[in-house]
Parts: structure tokens; C-alpha cells; sequence
């Protein structure tokens, strides 16, 4: 199958690799036309090192690269996803599927990234999301992620596509779920790098992720969400690889901010796009609107964009109000 794939950073060259040893002819396109040669010429991409393109994957900088294409990945960062959709939308064919594996919300607008997709592309739209680090998916690490429509046939198309030996798909109805469990765990990795930064333990992260999970599943399920999804891979299975791991850009800022680094020079220093940065606003936005409480949330908005020392933003979390860790249980 002729595919394409927007967006040339880590996620993006992963998934062009990925398809490209499923046997799919890939094309991956940057926005730099300079950037896109030197990654062609060279077969590796600056941001995933020591990873060799393979022959047969071309790199362009061309918007028409996306003509004759039956499946389109949008893997810009969530900043650029509408003007990218735009940049290639009039040369996508009339029955060409996309597929959104960029994480985040817009904000203003607060539209999941396929919802962006769709809107700029006339085109139906598939979400793929889980725990996945760029770096072990073209390792061939054994992954496991979900491919989220309401149209059973179109997600399992998208399955059929991606699926290998070590790279597991699963399918879910639940486009909500799986984009806002992508989404907002970007926000709980930022806060479970600052909390090692600031010096705290286990015990810490373990109560972090638990009631991080928490806000996740109760603005999502305000938003039409299924509760399941969020005890699956776009769930708690995301925010255990986020949180955790080494190659997480929103933990290695959150070190930065709990060692007292400004803001803006943490984000500089990650590597790369941090989309928990631009998550923090946006879903601190939403859940006003929403009238859903999000006191995690809350202070890394604090933190990220008011100032507040991540030492203090801590302090106020822990001496909030006692309560009943499930709101219903003695209802």
C-alpha cells in the first residue's frame, strides 16, 4: 500500500520504518525541504540516533508526496497539526484514510488532533495511540498500541497496516478515550519528572500516577469517554511508559523544573517538542469549562505558566481538603 507519512520527527521516521517493513511503499515528508535531503542522503534522522533508514524509504519536502497515497500518518507536533493538514489537503485522494498519532488538545477550539485532522482534510480519521517510545519502536522493542474509530472496519484496517511480530494493535470504538488518555498523560509525565527533580521517591510517583489517573478518566468520561479505555494501553498503559522512562521529553523537562530551571529553558533543553506544556493549557482551560476538578492539572499550570515554585505547587497538593479516594463510594 502507497503511504505517506507527515512529520519528520522521532514518531514520525518510527512509524515510517515500521510501515516500511510491513512490505508498504513510505514516503516520509518534513516541512524543511533541506532537512528532509540531508535525512535522505545521510538514511539517518537527527532525532533518532543510530537508527539507519532503510533502502527504499524516501524523504521529501514536497506537499504533493501525499498524491496516489491510500493511508496518511499526521505525526506533526499538535502546534503545527491544522497548518500541516492544510499544507498537504489539496493533494490527498478522495479515498485516502488518515491516521492522527500526534497527542494533544488544541487550544481555544479544545479539538482532539483527529477531530483537527478531519475538519482540514474532508477525510475519515483514524486515532493510533499507546505507550510508545519512537526509539523502541524502530528497534523492533515489542510494543502494543490501540487504533481507535468508530468505524470497525476503518481501525482495523489501520491494524492490519501496522501490525508485525513486535508491533501489537488492538482496536476500540472509544476515540475520546484513547485521544484524551494520549493526551493528558503528556501533563502527569511533566509532573512525574518534577517530583524526582524536587527529590521525592516511589512513593511519591505511585501516588502522582494513581490520582493523576483519576483526573484523566473524570474530564474524560465528562466528555463522552468510556471508563475501560482509560485501564488500557491509551490509559494507564501510556502514563506508566510516560512517567517512567528515559526517553520521555515531558519527564526530562519536569527534572529540569523540579531542579529549579525556568520553564522555557526546561522545554528548550528536552530535545524536542514537550506536549505536556501545551496540555497544561489546554485541558487547565477545558476543565474550567467543564466544571471538572483537576488539582494536578491545576498546579502544573501553575507552575508552567504563573510562576509558582514546583516546590510550592507540591506543598499546596498535599494540604488540600481530606476525601474519599472514589467520589461514589459512599453514595
Amino acid at each position: 500500500m502507497k503511504t505517506a507519512v507527515i512529520g519528520s520527527g522521532g514518531w514520525g521516521t518510527a512509524l515510517a520504518i515500521a510501515l516500511h517493513r510491513n512490505g508498504h511503499h513510505v514516503v516520509l515528508w518534513s516541512h524543511n525541504s533541506e532537512k528532509a535531503q540531508q535525512v535522505d542522503s545521510s538514511r539517518e534522522n537527527p532525532m533518532l540516533p543510530g537508527i539507519r533508514l532503510p533502502e527504499g524509504l524516501r524523504v521529501t519536502g514536497e506537499d504533493r508526496c501525499v498524491e496516489g497515497c491510500s493511508l496518511v500518518v499526521i505525526a506533526s507536533p499538535s502546534v503545527h497539526i491544522r497548518s500541516v493538514c492544510r499544507r498537504v489537503a489539496p493533494w490527498l485522494d478522495e479515498d485516502a484514510l488518515m491516521v492522527s498519532v500526534t497527542k494533544g488538545i488544541e487550544p481555544d477550539t479544545f479539538m482532539r488532533m483527529s477531530q483537527i485532522v478531519e475538519e482540514e482534510t474532508h477525510r475519515s480519521v483514524v486515532a493510533l495511540t499507546g505507550p510508545s517510545h519512537a526509539e523502541e519502536v524502530a528497534r523492533q522493542i515489542p510494543t502494543g498500541c490501540l487504533a481507535a474509530c468508530g468505524d470497525k472496519a476503518l481501525a482495523e484496517k489501520v491494524q492490519d497496516a501496522f501490525m508485525s511480530e513486535t508491533f501489537r494493535i488492538y482496536t476500540s470504538p472509544d476515540v475520546i478515550g484513547a485521544e484524551l488518555g494520549g493526551a493528558l498523560k503528556n501533563v502527569i509525565a511533566l509532573c512525574a519528572g518534577t517530583i524526582d527533580g524536587l527529590g521525592y521517591g516511589d512513593n511519591t510517583l505511585a501516588m502522582l500516577m494513581t490520582r493523576g489517573l483519576t483526573e484523566i478518566a473524570r474530564l474524560g468520561i465528562s466528555l463522552g469517554a468510556k471508563r475501560d479505555t482509560f485501564a488500557g494501553l491509551a490509559g494507564i498503559g501510556d502514563l506508566i511508559v510516560t512517567c517512567t522512562s528515559q526517553h520521555s521529553r515531558n519527564r526530562r523537562a519536569g527534572v529540569m523544573l523540579g531542579q529549579g530551571i525556568p520553564p522555557q529553558q526546561a522545554l528548550n533543553a528536552a530535545g524536542g517538542a514537550v506536549e505536556g506544556y501545551y496540555a497544561a493549557g489546554s485541558v487547565y482551560a477545558l476543565a474550567k469549562k467543564m466544571g471538572v476538578e483537576m488539582p494536578i492539572v491545576e498546579a502544573a499550570y501553575q507552575v508552567l505558566y504563573q510562576g509558582v515554585s514546583a516546590c510550592d505547587a507540591v506543598t499546596q497538593l498535599l494540604h488540600r481538603q481530606k476525601r474519599p479516594e472514589q467520589d461514589s463510594v459512599w453514595q
